[in-house]
């Protein structure tokens, strides 16, 4: 993700539209599944800062057997 202080997010301004209205909806469907979580990564980033970032999942998954019936 390189520098992250390039980017700054203008909370003042506020656009909503719908994917309707332009070619959004058509530019990320042509996108790689990892285009888009990079993407999404990115702004999450821009939004709460590199610090709120944790490099992977709490440690509270568990492994559990499938009974074969």
């Amino acid at each position: 993700m390189g520098n992250m202080s390039k980017y700054r997010l203008n909370k003042k301004v506020i656009k909503i539209s719908s994917l309707d209205e332009n070619d959004e909806k058509e530019y990320w469907s042509s996108r790689t599944t990892a285009d888009r979580l990079r993407a999404v990564e990115l702004n999450r980033r821009i939004v709460y800062g590199y610090a709120n970032t944790s490099p992977r999942f709490q440690g509270f998954f568990e492994i559990a057997q499938l009974k074969k019936n």
